[in-house]
């Protein structure tokens, strides 16, 4: 099983940093997983276009190079692990 080679700090709705909040991707071989450890935040995949709402238990995957960025809707606490290879949860 994978395990991540490094983590972001836990953001919450006030310290999300700004550019997580705009387009963004990972580099290239780096998988990313958005961990919601409290409330919700919603997850947008720019092209093709998709989201899905993020929750305790039901993190967000992105891919290497995939461009995307997050939204708060409310209270919450989230952190990013980062792979080199495709994790498994």
């Amino acid at each position: 099983m994978a395990e991540p080679y490094r983590s972001t700090p836990i953001f919450d709705e006030n310290t999300l940093p700004q550019a997580l909040r705009s387009n963004h991707q990972t580099k290239e071989g780096v998988w990313g997983v958005i961990k919601v450890l409290e409330g919700v935040l919603n997850l947008t995949y720019v092209q093709p276009h998709a989201e899905k709402e993020l929750t305790p238990g039901n993190p967000g995957l992105v891919a290497p190079q995939q461009t995307h960025f997050v939204t708060t809707i409310g209270p919450m606490r989230m952190q990013v692990d980062f792979y080199n290879e495709p994790p498994t949860f």
